[in-house]
């Protein structure tokens, strides 16, 4: 199935960008994209870049305005990052969410600014909610290419998550009780084995190795095979065997 997500490119003027921004559509499974007035008129740089994607690179469409571009879709996000009233700022990741989400409305958009000014205040407006990519403020900027391949790449992402077959059922836990068998048998062959002294401090330390395990969350399997590796050594010391009220 053809997602319905489309990349719009405001006034690109970069032709390498081209390139790369076509590969990084096609590394991620999507092929829809626009060029609103592009400020490019030789292509070779981007066919050069465009490894096994000229057919993406080809097939982008050329609206005349953003209009154009976006008039059959129900949601278009825009990549900035200036903060408009009522209009939600969103990561880029829960951006790929929500796209893949409401493409099953219809065709969805996400609109890129050019490689020196970005959307223009208009452009902004125009679009529902906004994103931008939480660089670090010593470089704020991304290039053009390099956001479109983060972008696609959420939308692969959660692409993915959505077509994932459900978990299966998952293995019964281990009770409380099974829980304490294995901790009781810890104790006990510890103690025969002469790495527990003192009563107290003894105990406070088998809570602390323990936990780990206690923490894991084993399943009623894993207990069984604790309990059973433990008494087997235990078996090996003077005197052993379970201790009272353990069993395998």
């Amino acid at each position: 199935m053809v997602l319905p997500v489309r990349f719009v490119l405001m006034r690109p003027r970069n032709a390498e960008n081209l390139g790369a921004a076509a590969r990084a559509l096609k590394n991620c499974g999507l092929s829809d994209w626009a060029w609103v007035t592009p400020e490019v008129e030789d292509l070779g740089p981007a066919h050069r870049l465009a490894v096994h994607a000229e057919d993406v690179l080809g097939g982008a469409k050329r609206p005349d305005t953003l209009d154009a571009a976006v008039s059959d879709c129900v949601w278009v996000v825009g990549t900035s990052s200036r903060k408009v009233e009522g209009k939600r700022r969103l990561s880029p990741r829960a951006v790929g969410e929500e796209l893949v989400a409401r493409a099953r409305q219809g065709p969805v958009a996400l609109v890129f600014g050019d490689e020196r000014s970005g959307l223009t205040n208009a452009e902004v407006e125009r679009c529902h909610d906004l994103s931008a990519v939480p660089t670090a403020p010593e470089q704020p900027s991304i290039n053009l290419a390099q956001a479109v391949l983060l972008y696609a790449y959420e939308v692969r992402m959660a692409v993915l998550a959505d077509s994932a077959p459900p978990p299966g059922p998952l293995p019964l836990a281990a009770t409380d009780a099974e829980l304490a068998r294995v901790e009781a048998t810890l104790e006990s062959l510890l103690s025969t084995g002469g790495f527990l002294v003192d009563a107290q401090p003894g105990r406070t330390a088998v809570r602390d190795l323990f936990a780990p395990l206690r923490r894991s969350r084993l399943t009623r399997n894993e207990a069984r095979l604790w309990l059973a590796a433990l008494h087997t050594v235990r078996k090996h010391f003077p005197g052993g065997g379970p201790p009272p009220g353990a069993d395998d």
